[in-house]
């Protein structure tokens, strides 16, 4: 009998280079200053509560570390904020665009292009004070590799906030019904959905869970967002804002969580 193999890390690579996450939230030129603002704009409009989980305000002349930086639309605002910013990229193709966008705004940080597995290869031990990765951690093929490489690289006192994707959502049940897919684009490697327990599990030995919230339902009919018009589906536009705030937060597709190191 024929074993699949399983997807490596490389293939998740390769994934990423094609079409890195968020590259066609502009129509306009890529490496404008035009382009770079519409991709914010519509990130934090599709993705409201980003803001409020990253606090970029928080972490000024602090150390951060984004894990999977992507084209750099966080890595801006942490920069913007005021933070000692280093983002790590596995995907080279989304990295050129983070270091561009960088210098259209004439920002300061360090990107390094590795992968989260071997983060203490490239970084120094002990040395930040925010590891953040949003999106990032349920793509690879050894996510507890990840979060001990992690563990290694923040300070003692330092904070871990991490967005995984959430099992007990709706968009999930949409997967597995067949009627969605976990990214933009088809035939993503990895992408691991998580529950409380499988948090806990993930960071047990190494970092005390502190709050681990939902949030996000993607709302739009899906034809008419990739032409950038925002209709929302039906059955969400006749909600009244209180109900689908509940919704997003039972069955949300973004398990936010805050960890401090142990």
């Amino acid at each position: 009998m024929n074993v699949a193999a399983q997807p490596t890390v490389f293939d998740v690579q390769e994934y990423w280079n094609r079409r890195p996450c968020n590259i066609r939230h502009s129509k306009l030129e890529v490496g404008t200053r035009a382009y770079f603002d519409e991709v914010e704009e519509r990130r934090y409009f599709v993705e409201r509560h980003i803001p409020g989980f990253a606090q970029f305000s928080r972490w000024k002349a602090k150390r951060v570390l984004e894990v999977g930086c992507g084209i750099g639309t966080d890595a801006t605002n942490f920069a913007r904020a005021g933070a000692d910013y280093t983002g790590v990229e596995l995907s080279e193709a989304s990295l050129q665009v983070a270091r561009q966008r960088f210098e259209v705004f004439g920002l300061k940080g360090k990107f390094v292009a590795c992968n989260a597995e071997e983060l203490s290869r490239h970084l120094d031990t002990k040395s930040f004070d925010l590891v953040f990765s949003f999106g990032v951690i349920h793509h690879t093929p050894n996510q507890r590799a990840v979060v001990e490489q992690i563990r290694k690289v923040i300070k003692t006192d330092g904070e871990f906030r991490m967005m995984l994707y959430a099992k007990n959502s709706w968009k999930d049940a949409m997967i597995e019904a067949g009627l969605d897919q976990p990214e933009a684009q088809t035939g993503c490697p990895i992408a691991t959905t998580y529950t409380e327990a499988m948090v806990r599990d993930l960071t047990k030995g190494l970092f005390e869970v502190v709050e681990a919230r939902q949030a996000h339902i993607f709302p739009y009919v899906i034809e008419k967002y990739v032409k950038y018009e925002y209709e929302p589906q039906p059955w969400f536009a006749a909600m009244p804002a209180t109900v689908f705030e509940a919704l997003e937060r039972r069955f949300g597709w973004h398990f936010l969580i805050t960890a401090r190191p142990i």
